[in-house]
């Protein structure tokens, strides 16, 4: 069978353990045999970062940025811990973060749903997308560490060399800790029109979420670009939008039947699309895209590294994990790929890809997290090898016949 050819190639960026051997096994078994992938590669390992002084994931971003698409696979963020186990040189912040303060742009993230696993929130009947802003806040931070009792400030000085302004954070009487964030008003207008323009395609209601009675300032701010930029571009569009607390947005959500776009800042969709993935039956079943108002896209896993089942595979056991978002992060980004280049073949491989996986789930070919919530009857637990096999062999069928 001849192989489906690409015109450009898209930014394929490497990551750690568990997720990086179903990687492999992911392209070797579902991609190449069908696709003459072109790729421009990047290895984020831990230890490549280190190596680099992470200038392999600044390279990535401007990668991204110059082909327009990128497909990643989940990476450690380095802790003290981490740091003692891989022998790091220093704490490199997290490569999704950096990745995403160079891009600018919206994390929306998508559960993918099976008939065979019922969300455990009993209501939900559609997607709840989230639209997780992906440049500031705590991701952008700068911290210290108080060792004493002083003064806590917050200066801001112009470039202009007009007069500074401080304001009072806290009188420490004694050591603490102390964190100051910060964000960007032209960020915040293309987090909103992100949010729109999918609200448009998806034929979706927003709903924006955050605590201005709290932080009237940072969160009003928020608040206020959006309400301007959908008043001023999106309103004419019949879009129904409305800003409520962040509380009572997950009071809602949660006795919600979905089919919502929920925008969040950067912390709070980090939080809120771990809770939906969860809810709706696993954190391997949801999409991940980050939008970038330049243009460009970068697909992954909304995930992490899988640790757990890393150690046991290092000890030579099978395990059961899922590799079903890092299956999409791949047909996603086939699909954009071919969408901006014209090439309809490969974005229909991408479709009957998708198509594999699901009707493989839905026949009862599933991982473990899937299998403990699917209906006992429909189950046959497979281990990640034997689960991508069986997505290869109905890919394969299905090749054949298109």
């Amino acid at each position: 069978m001849k192989k489906i050819e690409m015109k450009n190639p898209v930014v394929e960026i490497d990551g750690d353990e568990m997720t990086r051997i179903l990687w492999r096994l992911v392209k070797e078994n579902l991609i190449l045999p069908f696709v003459e992938l072109k790729t421009d590669y990047y290895d984020l390992s831990i230890e490549n970062r280190d190596r680099t002084q992470d200038a392999v994931t600044r390279g990535a971003a401007a990668a991204i940025r110059r082909y327009g698409v990128g497909v990643k696979c989940a990476t450690i963020t380095a802790t003290a811990a981490r740091q003692e186990e891989y022998h790091l040189s220093t704490l490199y912040p997290s490569p999704n973060g950096t990745i995403r303060a160079l891009l600018d742009g919206t994390v929306f993230r998508k559960p993918i749903c099976v008939s065979a696993v019922k969300p455990s929130v009993s209501s939900w009947k559609k997607p709840i997308i989230i639209a997780r802003h992906a440049y500031g806040d705590v991701y952008k931070n700068a911290e210290l560490a108080i060792p004493r009792a002083g003064r806590v400030e917050l200066v801001w000085t112009p470039q202009d060399g007009g007069s500074e302004q401080r304001i009072l954070v806290a009188d420490m009487p004694g050591p603490g800790i102390a964190q100051g964030i910060h964000n960007l008003d032209n960020s915040i207008e293309n987090f909103a029109r992100c949010c729109f323009r999918l609200a448009l395609d998806e034929k979706l209601p927003v709903l924006f979420a955050a605590k201005d009675t709290i932080s009237k300032t940072y969160d009003g701010r928020f608040r206020m670009i959006f309400q301007s930029v959908y008043d001023a571009e999106f309103s004419a569009h019949g879009i129904d939008y409305s800003y409520t607390l962040i509380d009572d947005a997950v009071a809602r959500i949660m006795k919600s039947d979905g089919g919502v776009i929920w925008a969040c800042k950067n912390y709070d969709g980090d939080v809120m699309s771990d809770m939906v993935a969860s809810a709706a039956g696993s954190l391997a079943m949801m999409t991940s895209v980050l939008v970038s108002p330049a243009g460009v896209y970068e697909f992954e896993a909304a995930h992490g590294t899988v640790q757990r089942h890393y150690y046991r595979w290092q000890r030579g056991e099978k395990t059961s994990t899922n590799p079903v978002a890092l299956i999409f992060a791949w047909t996603g980004a086939l699909a954009k790929r071919a969408a901006l280049d014209g090439t309809t073949q490969l974005a229909a491989f991408a479709a009957r890809l998708e198509t594999a996986v699901l009707t493989t789930i839905e026949a009862g070919d599933m991982t473990a997290d899937l299998a403990a919530l699917a209906n006992r009857a429909q189950r046959h637990i497979l281990d990640s090898w034997q689960f991508i096999e069986a997505i290869a062999g109905r890919l394969a069928a299905e090749e054949g016949t298109s």
